[in-house]
């Protein structure tokens, strides 16, 4: 199955009260292959894990901002640099990236198979070489880019960052001092645009495949990675 029937058939296959509250509502399935079917916004290419509303709330768009994440918890609010980058230079952004963290790291994997789209089942690796990490991701770029359930965390807790390429292929940074995280950003090309909106901010559509699922338990062996519950915050 090609990625537009699949994308289609996981569309239509949802809720259907999602439908009946949202922009897809009295969308024709001709309306709604047609609009799956654009991957190109001007200079932007989405990759297939996700398309924007159909009536384009939010149009995507290169650039990032800088926002902030309140942990209730700790009772703190910790700076976060959040990017939406082209398709050609998403992953290899996202590997960039991870050159800021240091030498050593953890590693969560996300995914949302099955579940309710704020459910998600989560996977922990600690104590991972920086470099051995990327090796392996190299192997998975296909999933990570184009999988609409699937996402990665990896973090330091040394330097209190983290950076996170979650299921919306959006990149997030967490921590202090992120000038260098934004370097990395500004030397690809993307644009800092504090009134950027993004996909996650309107209604969407994510898309999967059973080969991604198959391909996210192998990098879960690839990693060692054992069941984790993150705290609840």
């Amino acid at each position: 199955m090609n990625f537009l029937k699949q994308l289609l058939h996981n569309v239509f296959q949802k809720d259907a009260e999602t439908f009946l509250t949202n922009s897809f509502r009295q969308v024709s399935p001709e309306q709604m292959e047609a609009h799956l079917a654009v991957s190109k916004y001007g200079k932007f290419r989405l990759t297939d894990a996700i398309r924007p509303s159909f009536d384009l709330k939010v149009c995507p768009t290169e650039a990032f901002r800088y926002d902030s994440y309140y942990d209730s918890e700790n009772k703190i609010s910790i700076p976060v640099l959040i990017g939406s980058v082209s398709r050609e230079k998403l992953f290899d952004t996202f590997l960039d990236q991870l050159d800021m963290l240091g030498p050593v790291v953890d590693v969560v994997l996300e995914s949302s198979y099955g579940h309710h789209p704020v459910k998600h089942s989560c996977f922990l690796r600690e104590n991972i070489d920086t470099p051995v990490l990327k090796s392996v991701l190299y192997d998975y770029e296909e999933l990570l880019l184009h999988d609409g359930c699937a996402g990665i965390a990896v973090m330091n807790s040394d330097i209190s960052r983290e950076v996170q390429f979650d299921e919306h292929k959006l990149l997030f940074i967490y921590g202090e001092g992120l000038r260098e995280c934004e370097s990395v950003f500004l030397e690809r090309g993307i644009p800092n645009n504090p009134n950027v909106h993004f996909l996650t901010e309107a209604e969407h559509v994510h898309s999967s495949r059973e080969s991604y699922r198959r391909q996210f338990e192998q990098l879960k062996i690839r990693l060692g990675m054992d069941d984790w519950t993150p705290a609840e915050n």
